[in-house]
C-alpha cells in the first residue's frame, strides 16, 4: 500500500477541493501518512491569491520536491491556483514534478498519478464551462464535526484587484439536489456544522435557475435530520435580497451570522476597485440586517493601502469601522498581483504605509470587539465544543456567532464530561480582546 502525503494550502475552498483529491485515493488503495520521509506520492494543493500566499506555497513546493531526491517520493503532483496560473512553468522549472492540475483539475488527479507512475507528466490547467462530477465524496482532513460545503465555483465580478476569475473562470453553482446529496453524507458521518462557501455564495443559483436561489438551498439543507448549525460565508452585500434574509431570520437551523466583505466604505475607492456599492448602500444593508435580525453577528474584510488611497481616505475608513462596529473585521493590505487592473493603476502605495495603515485599523477593531464582548457579559446563548484544555479544565467552544478559523472563541468551565461537536447551552461570564468566557448552564435545573 503507497504511503500519501497531502498538503492543502490557502482557503477552504481548496480545502473541499483537497478532501475530494483525498478521498479519491484512499478509495484506490493509498494510506495517508505524515512522515515526509516515508510518503510515496505527495499532493501540494497550492494557493496564489495574494503575495503571501504565492510564497507560502513555493516554499512548500521547493521543500517537498527535496524527497524526490532524499526520500521515498516517487510521485510529485502540485494542483491548485499556482498549479493554474504556472502550469507549464512549474513542470519546465522543476523536473522533480510529475503532474500539474489546476483549480479544475482535482478529478484528474487519479489519473494524473497513474501517468506520473509510468513516466509521462500530466498537465490539466483547462477551465471548463461546467463543474467536474463524480467526485462529491470526501473524507475530513480535520476529523471535525464541522464541515465546509462549497456550492459554487468561480466569480462573474471582476474586481480590479484580485485574480481569482482569471484562476477559477466564471460563476457556476452546484445544483442544489448535488449539494443536499453532499450534505446529507457529511451529516452521516459526523457532522453537524456546515458553513457554505464559494468565491461568492450570494447569487447561487442564478446561472442554473435563472434567479438567486440560496433562500431555497438554505431551507433544504434545514431539513437535513443531524445537522444543528449552518452558517454563511462570502456573501456581498449587494447582493443580499429580502427572501435571503427572511430565512436566516425564520430558520432556527441558520446562526445568526453573515460574513460580507465590503473591501472599503470610500466611493472613489470602492469605484477604482470594481465594487458595486457605494458608502450609503452599505450603510443601508448593515443598517436592514440588524433591524431585521437586531442579534446577527457581522463580520467583514478590508483592504489597506490600495492605490491611490489618499490619507483622508484611509480616515473615512477609519472613521467608519468606530461607526459601524463590525462584529468581526479583517483587513488586508494591498497585494499587486500580476495580469489584475490594479497592478497597472497609478499611485501605488508603499508596504510601509499600507502596513501602518491596517494597524491603525485593527488597533480600532480590538477597542470596538472588546467593548461588543463586554456588552455580552450575562448573555445566555449556546456554544460548539471544539475542544480542552485539561491543564486548566476548560472547554473551547464557538457561539453561533463565530465562525471556524476566523473568529474568537469561548471558554468554558463545565463539571460535565463534553466532546467535540458537542452544542450545550451557556452564559457568558466576561470577555477580553477577541474571546468570551462563560460558563455550561445546567439544563437539567431549568
Amino acid at each position: 500500500m503507497k504511503k500519501l502525503l497531502f498538503v492543502s494550502l490557502g482557503c477552504d475552498k481548496n480545502l473541499v477541493d483537497s478532501e475530494r483529491m483525498i478521498a479519491a485515493l484512499l478509495q484506490r488503495g493509498y494510506e495517508m501518512t505524515d512522515d515526509e520521509e516515508a510518503a510515496e506520492v505527495i499532493v501540494i494543493n497550492t494557493c496564489c491569491f495574494i503575495h503571501d500566499a504565492k510564497e507560502e506555497s513555493v516554499e512548500n513546493i521547493l521543500h517537498f520536491s527535496e524527497y524526490k531526491k532524499t526520500g521515498s517520493c516517487k510521485v510529485l503532483i502540485i494542483a491548485g491556483c499556482m498549479a493554474q496560473m504556472y502550469g507549464d512553468e512549474i513542470i519546465k522549472e522543476l523536473p522533480e514534478v510529475d503532474a500539474v492540475l489546476g483549480t479544475e483539475g482535482f478529478e484528474r488527479i487519479l489519473d494524473a498519478v497513474d501517468k506520473a507512475c509510468e513516466g509521462e507528466n500530466l498537465v490539466y490547467t483547462e477551465l471548463a464551462d461546467s463543474l467536474p462530477k463524480g467526485m462529491e465524496k470526501r473524507v475530513s482532513v480535520t476529523g471535525g464535526h464541522s464541515e465546509y460545503l462549497k456550492i459554487a465555483e468561480g466569480c462573474d465580478k471582476r474586481c480590479t484587484y484580485c485574480i481569482i476569475p482569471y484562476l477559477r473562470g466564471n460563476y457556476r453553482s452546484v445544483p442544489m439536489e448535488e449539494l443536499i446529496g453532499e450534505a446529507r453524507n457529511l451529516v452521516s458521518l459526523g457532522v453537524t456544522e456546515l458553513n457554505l462557501v464559494a468565491q461568492e455564495t450570494t447569487v447561487y443559483g442564478r446561472d442554473l435557475y435563472g434567479e438567486k436561489k440560496l433562500h431555497e438551498l438554505l431551507g433544504k439543507l434545514a431539513g437535513i435530520d443531524g445537522l444543528k448549525w449552518i452558517r454563511l460565508l462570502y456573501c456581498y452585500p449587494e447582493e443580499i435580497y429580502p427572501e435571503l434574509i427572511e430565512t436566516i431570520k425564520k430558520t432556527p437551523k441558520i446562526c445568526h451570522y453573515l460574513d460580507m466583505p465590503i473591501q472599503h466604505c470610500s466611493d472613489e475607492i470602492l469605484k477604482k476597485m470594481g465594487r458595486r456599492t457605494t458608502k450609503a448602500d452599505l450603510l443601508e444593508i448593515i443598517r436592514r440586517l440588524r433591524e431585521e435580525i437586531p442579534d446577527i453577528a457581522l463580520r467583514t474584510s478590508l483592504i489597506s493601502g490600495f492605490p491611490g488611497e489618499t490619507e483622508e481616505q484611509h480616515k473615512e475608513l477609519t472613521q467608519f469601522v468606530k461607526e459601524v462596529r463590525f462584529d468581526h473585521l479583517g483587513v488586508f493590505t494591498y497585494s499587486r498581483e500580476d495580469g489584475t487592473p490594479a497592478a497597472e493603476m497609478p499611485d501605488q502605495i508603499p508596504e510601509e504605509v499600507k502596513q501602518q495603515r491596517r494597524e491603525e485599523i485593527m488597533r480600532i477593531q480590538q477597542e470596538v470587539s472588546f467593548e461588543n464582548g463586554k456588552r455580552k457579559s450575562g448573555i445566555a446563548t449556546e456554544a460548539y465544543i471544539e475542544g480542552f484544555l485539561p491543564e486548566d479544565n476548560i472547554y473551547i467552544g464557538r457561539t453561533p456567532y463565530d465562525a471556524p478559523d476566523v473568529d474568537g472563541y469561548i471558554f468554558l468551565d463545565s463539571d460535565r464530561e463534553l466532546s467535540t461537536g458537542d452544542i450545550v447551552k451557556c452564559l457568558v461570564t466576561g470577555a477580553n480582546e477577541y474571546d468570551l468566557m462563560g460558563e455550561i448552564i445546567d439544563e437539567s435545573a431549568e
